[in-house]
């Protein structure tokens, strides 16, 4: 189930120095590049090179790549924990392992296994305490949506699951409390066999879900209306206040314009929020990605497909800012605005030049950790 990733080494210097470019590498005197990345501005993402090998990196608030790890096959999210200062960096579904690294280098990489008829969808939470980690799951031999556990602190050994209640489990979040799960189930039913193949658009019912981390229980499911079962809730984040806002994918006729964002204030309806019409068509019935800046009061969508991303004011749900950028995924809060990665290789810091590095592609989801 666990081991020393044999076949996910950290890169060596050269294809650091490749990665980086020489110029910055060699600027960074040892001390400086270990205050880098000991720096609270670093952020983690997945990516692909353009020889099509795959790995995980941590990014400087500037755009360069200070840090990486090697992937048996494409990622999709990291998790971070601010415990043990380690990552997981899951696959893209339906893949069945999933990395440990330090970008810190106090421990080797590990690997992590899905259980039997499991599969990973792409994303997982810490607890509080560091001790278990909790990843979205599919067992996909009963077309049903699971939580995997697995204790952090004995090498990530998988100790159990529970039910999210739906199909096709995306992403998840620990909301304040510490216990309860937020989990939106995407509705789509997938199996191995298949590949990505969508089995079931006629008939998907999205929903999201609170459970009791602790119990597996329960404590709340909503849906969208019948009209609306091909919106595909897939990704989360809280705002300042702690309100859960959720994105979506469409899976319906193109020339339909649903609304994409929501909230999902707890014990309450969901909420989903009208947009500018030249805002919604530019995200192309597709989000990929979703932030909040909670020292701003935003929230930020991105969609690759329409090659934009949207920033929302939290407090009033209305959209105030709309960019244009190819191929745009990756965004994570920094300062008063986001940084932002694409699959051209450009790297968007909030209000600084823009970095290229043509030999990678940035995956979907860029996470600040510290």
């Amino acid at each position: 189930m666990t081991g020393l990733a044999a076949r996910t080494p950290l890169i060596d210097r050269r294809d650091f120095l490749k990665a980086a470019g020489a110029g910055f590498a060699a600027a960074l005197a040892p001390k400086a590049w270990a205050a880098t990345l000991a720096a609270d501005a670093v952020f983690a993402t997945a990516f692909v090179r353009r020889d099509g090998s795959f790995g995980a990196g941590i990014l400087s608030e500037e755009g360069k790549l200070l840090y990486a790890v090697k992937l048996p096959d494409r990622g999709h999210d990291v998790t971070f924990d601010p415990v043990s200062r380690r990552s997981v960096v899951f696959p893209r579904k339906p893949g069945t392992i999933a990395v440990v690294f330090d970008h810190m280098k106090q421990i080797e990489p590990l690997t992590i296994t899905s259980g039997q008829g499991r599969h990973f969808y792409g994303h997982g939470v810490f607890s509080p305490d560091g001790a278990l980690l909790y990843a979205t799951e599919n067992d996909f031999d009963n077309a049903a949506g699971m939580i995997g556990i697995y204790a952090a602190n004995d090498g990530f050994r998988r100790v159990g699951e529970f039910a999210t209640h739906g199909t096709g489990p995306h992403e998840m979040l620990l909301l304040g409390d510490g216990r309860t799960l937020a989990v939106a189930n995407g509705g789509i039913e997938t199996h191995p066999d298949y590949g990505k193949t969508k089995l079931n658009l006629a008939s998907m019912q999205p929903s999201y879900v609170l459970i009791d981390r602790l119990k597996g229980d329960l404590i709340e499911k909503h849906q969208l209306p019948a009209n609306l079962h091909q919106l595909s809730i897939r990704h989360m984040d809280a705002d300042q206040t702690g309100t859960v806002w959720f994105s979506c994918q469409y899976e319906g006729a193109t020339m339909d314009r649903p609304p994409l964002v929501g909230r999902a204030p707890r014990g309450e309806a969901l909420e989903l929020l009208e947009m500018p019409e030249t805002a919604l068509n530019s995200l192309h019935n597709y989000i990929g990605a979703m932030a909040a800046n909670h020292a701003a009061g935003t929230v930020a969508v991105s969609s690759p497909a329409g090659n934009s991303y949207v920033v929302f004011e939290a407090r009033s749900g209305k959209v105030v800012a709309a960019t244009d950028m190819t191929e745009v995924c990756g965004i994570a809060p920094d300062g008063s605005g986001y940084i932002a990665s694409a699959g051209t290789g450009r790297i968007q810091p909030a209000g600084g030049a823009p970095v290229m590095e043509p030999d990678f592609v940035w995956d979907n989801h860029m996470h600040r950790i510290g």
